[in-house]
């Protein structure tokens, strides 16, 4: 699966590992030792959080790509 969601990858030096977070599904992210390992968590997450949404009835959002930032 690749989804069309922005991911924002980051190195964390508090955790140690790189960090991708999903800013339009609140609370998505996941992390890993290495940036394509981070990627490929935050996929599996990314799925399962849309899986979760849906099954609780809940609203969820359509990728917007690109997100502009202040």
């Amino acid at each position: 699966m690749t989804s069309k969601y922005e991911v924002i990858l980051f190195w964390s030096d508090e955790d140690e590992a790189f960090i991708a977070e999903v800013p339009e599904l609140a609370g998505c992210m996941a992390d890993g030792p290495t940036y394509q390992a981070a990627l490929a968590n935050v996929e599996v997450v990314i799925r399962e959080w849309v899986e979760t949404a849906r099954e609780m009835g809940r609203h969820i959002p359509e990728p917007k790509g690109k997100l502009m930032y202040a």
